[in-house]
Order: C-alpha cells, then sequence, then structure tokens
C-alpha cells in the first residue's frame, strides 16, 4: 500500500478469552478432547432458559413489532420501564432519554471508547476485561491505563493507588470499574464505590461502570448500582441481558446516563453516542421488547435468586478444591461467575511442566511456550495434558500470573472433575522442577 492504512492501535485489539480457543482448536484437531472453561456463555455450558421466559419470547416473535426497525436510541416502551427500574433504586434519576440501546456491551464499549477525544483516556482495573482494556488501548493507541486491584484484600480496588495515578495524568478523563468484577468475582461495597465517585468528583471525571453482572450476587452480599452512590458526578452505566436471562446471542445491552446535564461537554460527548447509533439505524428490536415483559414478571425476582444460590454453591466448591493447593491463591467470589487462581510470587518458573502422552500434543505445545510468560506456560501444559482450556490472567492486562476459570459447567461430574483435574495439575506442575 501506498499509505499505513492500520490504526496506531490496531495491535492492541486482543482478546485473550477468544484468543485461546484457536489453540484449543488445533488441539483438537489433533485429537486432544477439550473442555472449554474459557468464556462465560451459560447456554453453552447447559443452562436451560426458564419456560416461562421461552415463552414471553415466542409470544414477542408473534408481534410485527418485533421484525421492524425501532427507535435509534431503543424501544421507548422498553426505555421507559428501565427508567422506571433505576428512579425506584434511589440516587440519580433518569429519563427514557438516558437509555440508549446497543448491540450488546461490546457495541456499547466499542462505541463508548471510540467517540472520547483521543487524548481523553480511561483508567480501569487490572486485572482488566478484555473488551474494556482492548478498546481503550486502541483508542488511545498507547497501552491501557490501569490502577491495582489487591488480591490479598479480595481483589478489592487499590483506591490510593488510582488516585495518585489520577492525580499525576491529567488525560485521564474517566474511570472505568466492572461489578461484580470479571475476572475476579468481587463485588464493591459501598463505601468502597463512594471513594471511586469521591476521586472522579476532585479530579473532574466521570465513572463507566460495567454491571452486567449485577444481578449475580452472593455470599451474603447485596446488589449496589453506580446510580445509588454517584451523587452529581456525571456516569455511564452498561447492563444487559446475556447473563441474567441469560440469553448471550440476544447482543443486547443498553447504557444508563447519569447527571448528563450537569457537565456541557460530557452532554455533548453523550450526544455523539447516539448520533453514531443513528448512522446503524438502530440495535435489534425483537430482545428490546422482551425485557419489560421478563423483568416486570412475578417470576423473574426468584428467577435471579436461584441462580445466585447456584453460582455460590459453585462458588464453595471451587474454593474448597483449588484453595488449599500450595504456591497459589483462590479468594472466594461473590459474583458473577468466574474464580480467578493467583500464583505466588516466585512459584512459576521456565522449566516445570506436565506429562503430555500424545507426541503430537506434546510437540505442538513446546513450540507454544517459547518466550511466553510463566502463565501461558502452564495453561499451554494444562490444556495439552487434560483438556482444559483456561485463560492466563496476563491476558487480562494484568501482570501477575494465574489464571481464569467459570462456574458455569452444569454437569455436577463433570464440574467436579474439572475442579479435581486442575488440583491435581497445578499440584504436579509447580513440583516438577
Amino acid at each position: 500500500m501506498r499509505r499505513d492504512i492500520v490504526h496506531s492501535g490496531a495491535k492492541s485489539l486482543t482478546y485473550a478469552i477468544r484468543e485461546i480457543v484457536q489453540v484449543g482448536y488445533q488441539m483438537r484437531k489433533l485429537g486432544q478432547t477439550i473442555t472449554w472453561e474459557n468464556i462465560g456463555d451459560p447456554v453453552q455450558k447447559g443452562e436451560k432458559v426458564a419456560p416461562w421466559i421461552r415463552d414471553i419470547l415466542t409470544e414477542i416473535v408473534q408481534q410485527d413489532q418485533a421484525w421492524a426497525y425501532c427507535d435509534t436510541a431503543g424501544v421507548p416502551e422498553t426505555r421507559q420501564f428501565l427508567a422506571e427500574k433505576v428512579n425506584q433504586r434511589g440516587g440519580a434519576k433518569v429519563t427514557a432519554d438516558d437509555i440508549i440501546f446497543f448491540n450488546g456491551i461490546g457495541d456499547a464499549v466499542a462505541k463508548v471508547y471510540g467517540f472520547l477525544r483521543r487524548e481523553a483516556r480511561v483508567i480501569g482495573p487490572t486485572p482488566a476485561y478484555s473488551t474494556h482494556s482492548s478498546a481503550e488501548a486502541a483508542h488511545s493507541g498507547y497501552e491501557h491505563l490501569t490502577y491495582e486491584l489487591d488480591p490479598y484484600s479480595n481483589w478489592m480496588p487499590d483506591l490510593e493507588d488510582l488516585r495518585l495515578k489520577v492525580k499525576y495524568n491529567d488525560s485521564i478523563a474517566a474511570i472505568l470499574l466492572i461489578n461484580p468484577d470479571n475476572p475476579t468475582g468481587a463485588v464493591y461495597p459501598r463505601e468502597l464505590l463512594e471513594g471511586i465517585v469521591d476521586i472522579a468528583r476532585e479530579f473532574g471525571l466521570f465513572v463507566i461502570a460495567d454491571e452486567i453482572y449485577t444481578h449475580i450476587v452472593y455470599n451474603g452480599h447485596k446488589t449496589l448500582h453506580l446510580s445509588e452512590v454517584i451523587g452529581d458526578v456525571c456516569g455511564l452505566v452498561m447492563r444487559g441481558i446475556s447473563k441474567e436471562f441469560p440469553w448471550p446471542g440476544s447482543r443486547c445491552g443498553w447504557i444508563e446516563v447519569l447527571n448528563r446535564s450537569r457537565d456541557a461537554a460530557f452532554n455533548t460527548y453523550v450526544n455523539s453516542l447516539l448520533a453514531s447509533k443513528r448512522l446503524e439505524v438502530c440495535s435489534t428490536t425483537m430482545p428490546q421488547l422482551v425485557v419489560p415483559r421478563v423483568m416486570g414478571d412475578e417470576r423473574y425476582p426468584a428467577h435471579l435468586k436461584r441462580r445466585a444460590g447456584i453460582f455460590e454453591a459453585r462458588a464453595r466448591e471451587a474454593h474448597e478444591a483449588l484453595g488449599d493447593v500450595p504456591g497459589v491463591r483462590v479468594n472466594m467470589p461473590s459474583g458473577a461467575f468466574y474464580v480467578t487462581i493467583l500464583f505466588e510470587d516466585g512459584v512459576l518458573n521456565d522449566r516445570q511442566k506436565l506429562e503430555i502422552p500424545d507426541p503430537k500434543v506434546r510437540q505442538m505445545v513446546e513450540g507454544l511456550i517459547k518466550g511466553q510468560a510463566n502463565d501461558f506456560r502452564f495453561v499451554y501444559y494444562l490444556m495439552g495434558a487434560t483438556g482444559i482450556c483456561v485463560v492466563p490472567l496476563t491476558g487480562f492486562c494484568c501482570k501477575r500470573p494465574g489464571y481464569r476459570i467459570t462456574l458455569l459447567e452444569c454437569d455436577d461430574q463433570k464440574r467436579q472433575w474439572i475442579f479435581k483435574t486442575l488440583a491435581s495439575a497445578m499440584r504436579t506442575y509447580l513440583t516438577s522442577a
């Protein structure tokens, strides 16, 4: 090409959760059976959508409106329903005009970062969720800015670290938080959320909250929304139905805009997000029509409570199976459906290995591990030896070694086999050299 056509942030578009799948596919071609523990799709792991939710969708399909375009920002009745839900919580008040629909949170993330001024940066947590960290880095053309989540404090954000980074980097325009957190499963208490909001207020920032797992909370914790603590600070809250119904294939998500009238620049920025949606006409209509019917159904609270109880029980299973392995740290998650396993400092090296009986698979793994971070080495050996596919923690824009698993496997025997096999593999690997 006579001109360089590659965006400066193109190399930042990495997504370890999906990229590890390509390695799994290659191993599967060699005859290895793969157990996918890399991605948060409840349906693929065996969860059945409640019959009453299916029935509602069946009724919606019969409506002509479900097959048509809707308003650019979303179906008016659905936006009004969601606005009323926000207002019922107390705290920041919104109108239907403050609800904007997207084709999933991934679409919202792309727009939210993509339409920021390039010099305006968003600081987010590390470990980071790849969709956010990659989009922010690609938008800016620089490495994603992060603040620390402390594994020795149940993965709570280090507010002093956050405040100092914001104070001494005036390019930072917003703070991202994910609550409940992916990949750690941490749930933030009120005082911590208020601390983040205080930092945003002090330095004139807005807050982005990814609350896709907001109703998957357990271990005695309760759902707490950003809108309840944000006060007079501007904010964007990302919500969706992929994890709650669950319906990940719907690609249906929305943002709640908080306090848009308090800052002219923020309001102009939000209007640019809506203008970008006009170029697409609108987001998918059918799942939007389903939202108020399902979330407004008297059976929905029991549905959420039942699922939270299931994930709490599985979290305890995982913690009991993995938590006593020497050299690793496993914090009990309190939300979402993931567990992060952290390798303690110094326990990994480039000589450790697992026995891989199949010579073709072994040869492939030995080729993959060259020049890789130590947790990637473990993950490749794990897949080659056991077939279990997990995501390395350093793939989450993180300098700490470890990996993430899900709590989604519905087959009790298989799930117990996964946890038991992981524990055995770690013990063997860590004592192999």
